[in-house]
């Protein structure tokens, strides 16, 4: 108990507030206490008397199990729920429960059952100055040049303290000498950067080391510190920078030249002696990534070689930033920039597009129209990059300039005939004029779609049919046959017999004719004692739209058969017998014509 009295002078209750709350449920009293207590007190130090702070009888504590509702993390304070003090648990590192938050404030929620009361305990854990500022290192090296100027200024690493407020670092000391002194720039969030700054120009020859001592100390009471020792090593001057022996490097490369090729060879001198005077030569930190997967530079010789693909097409022109260093401690750099002009080679051949292509024209399309529209292009340049363009077949068709450079209209230049030729093909060739030159061919098939421009063509004309009289009635007994040199409807033929109603024609209605054959039947028997010749017309008409026709003259001859017998026709007798008495005169002569019979 004398214990917990002691150290109960450590710990101070700042301020509680009270709130009534009644529910249907439950009601209760909700207060919110706040202690504090400093980091680093023994466990079991009182911490306040919280049944006296909230006015509650010691006598009910026990009965309503009064409490501190623990999370998950075992708990830093435990009251006593006879008399309701708060006490320490266990000691308490600040920089380890908060790190650098500032202030330090742990949450307890205590309870009451019977009815329900909750209150709200905050404890600020106070620091302690209990740790002292602390350097990364124990020994710090820096390398001056002696040509560095009064005024310069070097960072320091700073030294940490886990401590907050006025515990933590207040100020940098620096041990007395007349070439520096400290600077500290304040960052922020209790963080002091320490700067050392050159008070008078170094000399190598008179010192080429100095021994310094940086302490940090914080603002406790009695102050810690914590030191680190700084060597300083003075270099010796390096006062020249390399000097190019050219005011400008430049050079002109062939696209595609092979990979290993010297482009150029830059070089610098250097005044200085030794290591001062021992030049390294490098691509400039802006060089882009790709560039150096193209070339590449000999540290020590300056030799610029090839190490990837020329395209004069990406880039026609390389501008690299160069770099002459000395091998000095602190090293000079002089710039150089390096121009490289790429002369185009003819490594591409032409390219041929059909941006608009009719794959079907009309055989009376008119001289002139547009069948297809094709654009060439040649990724080469100057007269690499010239195409010519040709069709190559003798063909109807021909390429005209159309619009733009390098568009070209395919169009008609004489009249088509389907029906000598119904399709071409018709190929572009595209020829650039570099040495040797591409040349790259592209077909195209054109077909020619017909019109109804062909009458029907019969095989004969006239046509001459010998036929024997006394014909079977319905039976075939000729055919006519024409020809249509179109295509499709445009070629399909029906035939029809020309009806004439002058008395020469009346024939024509003993005749039929089928109308997509062209065979003829007779409908009736003809007789050559009747009639032994007559002619008619056939008509052979085509599909299209508008229709095509043509006729022929069909001449027909009737073949006698023997299907009569002779008749007297006198002398007949009275009877119709064939008799007849001549008289004839006596003593005629031998040869005398005594009658005719017929």
């Amino acid at each position: 108990m004398e214990q917990r009295r002691g150290n109960a002078r450590r710990a101070r209750r700042c301020w509680f507030a009270i709130f009534f709350s009644l529910n249907g449920l439950w009601s209760g009293v909700f207060a919110q206490l706040k202690y504090s207590i400093s980091e680093e007190v023994q466990g079991g130090t009182f911490v306040g008397n919280i049944a006296k702070d909230l006015g509650l009888d010691k006598t009910v504590l026990k009965d309503r199990g009064y409490r501190i509702v623990a999370g998950s993390t075992e708990p830093l304070f435990e009251v006593n729920e006879n008399d309701g003090i708060l006490y320490l648990k266990k000691k308490i590192d600040r920089e380890e429960a908060c790190e650098r938050i500032s202030p330090c404030i742990i949450n307890l929620k205590t309870v009451l059952e019977n009815p329900l009361e909750i209150h709200y305990v905050s404890v600020e854990i106070l620091d302690m100055n209990d740790h002292p500022p602390v350097f990364p290192e124990k020994e710090k090296r820096l390398d001056i040049s002696e040509s560095a100027l009064p005024g310069a200024r070097f960072q320091l690493q700073a030294a940490r303290d886990p401590d907050v407020g006025q515990f933590t670092i207040q100020q940098y000391k620096l041990s007395h000498n007349e070439h520096f002194r400290v600077e500290v720039k304040d960052r922020g969030e209790d963080r002091k950067v320490p700067f050392l700054v050159l008070q008078k120009q170094l000399d190598r020859e008179m010192a080429g080391k100095h021994r310094l001592r940086l302490t940090a100390v914080d603002g406790g009471k009695p102050a810690l510190s914590g030191h680190i020792d700084i060597i300083v090593d003075v270099l010796d001057v390096n006062d020249n920078s390399p000097v190019f022996t050219k005011e400008v490097y430049s050079a002109t490369i062939d696209e595609n030249i092979p990979i290993g090729t010297v482009v150029i060879e830059v070089n610098a001198t250097d005044l200085d002696q030794g290591a001062n005077s021992v030049i390294i030569y490098s691509f400039g930190n802006e060089v882009d990534s790709k560039l150096m997967d193209i070339f590449s530079i000999d540290e020590n010789t300056g030799e610029i070689k090839v190490t990837g693909q020329i395209d004069y097409e990406k880039s026609k022109i390389y501008e690299i930033d160069i770099q002459a260093s000395d091998k000095g401690q602190v090293p000079l750099t002089s710039f150089k920039n390096v121009i490289i002009s790429v002369i185009d080679v003819n490594d591409n051949p032409p390219e041929i597009e059909v941006t608009s292509f009719s794959s079907l024209i009309r055989e009376d399309s008119k001289i002139g129209t547009t069948v297809a529209l094709i654009s060439v292009n040649d990724l080469d340049s100057g007269i690499n990059g010239k195409v010519i363009c040709t069709i190559k077949e003798d063909v109807p068709f021909s390429l005209t300039p159309y619009l733009q450079e390098n568009m070209y209209a395919v169009v008609t230049k004489s009249h088509l005939d389907r029906e000598i030729i119904s399709q071409y093909y018709v190929t572009i060739s595209a020829k650039d004029a570099g040495d040797p030159s591409f040349v790259t061919e592209k077909t195209m098939s054109i077909a020619v779609s017909d019109v109804n421009d062909n009458v029907p063509e019969f095989l004969s004309s006239p046509y001459t049919f010998y036929m024997t009289e006394n014909n079977s009635p319905g039976a075939y007994v000729f055919s006519v046959k024409a020809y249509d040199r179109d295509d499709d409807d445009n070629a399909l033929i029906s035939y029809h017999i020309l009806r004439d109603k002058s008395s020469g024609h009346k024939l024509t209605s003993f005749l039929n004719i089928n109308s997509e054959t062209g065979d003829i039947v007779a409908l009736k028997s003809f007789d050559f004692e009747t009639v032994k010749t007559f002619q008619f017309q056939v008509v052979a008409s085509d599909s299209g739209s508008p229709s095509l026709s043509s006729n022929v003259t069909v001449n027909v001859f009737i073949l006698d058969q023997n299907d009569n017998a002779p008749v007297i026709l006198y002398p007949v007798s009275s009877n119709g017998s064939a008799e007849g008495v001549e008289e004839i005169p006596r003593n005629v002569n031998a040869g005398h014509l005594v009658t005719k019979v017929r």
